[in-house]
């Protein structure tokens, strides 16, 4: 658990000109060497001070105004799949994954979310969308909010998760964080049953059940996806996932291309919330890339999310998609084909 001190924080000297040198060249508009000359330092300090600035979250930066073609894609997008919100994040020119545009606009929402204050009690996922989004979130203090892991955060290898956020959320906020020390996925159903009857596990889950707000990624399922790669499943797991028709997965559960939750094994041994217990919440989830075009639409179709942060193009994507309705039910098909 990572928490706020009581006492007041020493003035960092370092942190201060950091700040001040990003004021000069962010507010003032000066050159890195206009910085340089104001503070009587060198340029090559001047510059290491405005990067600090910018990746401690000292720096905050607002556009106004929506983008037309974004809102046109967050109300069809709503409408289509009965979402509360969408948020499109306009194009960066990326490639096939938009991580600094899915960053910016997550780091958005979240900072509108904690300084509106209403969630005291907010479960974060993993991957690496969620850690982007962290890196881009400016310091926003929140001291009477909790943060808690919802799944667990250790590998296979029983290494930490190389994109856990928990931490990196605290101190953004000087909230408090409430990781879970276990396994992603158990050995065994039995497994998972004796490790959330350990002291301090089955009190972060309790948590977690209170909180009003699941912030979350979205993984596709693939040998180079993210749950391979940071070592949770193995690449053989992947095959046996997709033999039962596995295209999606959120939270350690997986979904079939209709929205099915699948009752399998791998889900069964996750150190997550069930599905009775995440049908309950307000789930906001995260996602982008062409690849999880298949992976988002199936996590669309089951109703779950009540709103979704994704990138223009996968938008594109989405919308492309025409809805048809095939005896009395809802289907999705798309205007080249599949």
């Amino acid at each position: 658990m990572a928490a706020p001190s009581d006492r007041l924080p020493m003035i960092d000297g370092e942190a201060s000109l950091a700040t001040r040198a990003a004021w000069l060249y962010f507010a003032a508009g000066m050159t890195q060497s206009e910085v340089a000359d104001r503070l009587n330092i060198q340029s090559t300090k001047a510059h290491r001070l405005i990067a600090r600035a910018s990746r401690e979250g000292m720096i905050r930066v607002f556009v106004e105004g929506p983008v037309a073609e974004c809102v046109a894609l967050e109300n069809t997008l709503a409408q289509r799949y009965g979402l509360a919100f969408c948020r499109v994040a306009p194009d960066l020119g990326e490639g096939e994954l938009p991580l600094k545009a899915l960053a910016l606009e997550g780091a958005s929402f979240l900072r509108q979310i904690l300084e509106r204050g209403d969630d005291k009690v907010i479960g974060v996922g993993h991957g690496r969308t969620l850690a982007a989004v962290v890196e881009q979130l400016p310091q926003t203090p929140a001291r009477d909010v909790q943060f808690v892991s919802l799944l667990g955060g250790l590998t296979r290898k029983f290494a930490a998760n190389p994109f856990d956020v928990i931490h990196r959320l605290a101190e953004r906020t000087g909230a408090e964080a409430y990781l879970l020390p276990v396994p992603v996925f158990a050995n065994s159903v039995a497994d998972r049953a004796i490790l959330m009857q350990q002291y301090g596990i089955a009190e972060v889950f309790a948590l977690a059940r209170k909180a009003s707000l699941l912030f979350v990624g979205i993984g596709q399922i693939s040998r180079d996806g993210f749950l391979v790669s940071s070592g949770m499943i193995k690449p053989d797991e992947v095959v046996d996932l997709k033999r039962v028709g596995a295209c999606a997965d959120l939270l350690g559960h997986f979904f079939s291309e209709d929205g099915r939750m699948l009752d399998i094994d791998l889900s069964a041994r996750a150190t997550s919330m069930s599905a009775a217990d995440l049908k309950k919440h307000r789930i906001v989830a995260i996602a982008g890339g062409l690849a999880k075009v298949t992976a988002l639409r199936a996590v669309l179709r089951s109703s779950m999310l009540h709103g979704l942060i994704i990138d223009e193009a996968t938008a594109q994507a989405l919308v492309a998609e025409k809805p048809e309705r095939t005896s009395g039910r809802a289907r999705i098909r798309s205007r080249k084909g599949r």
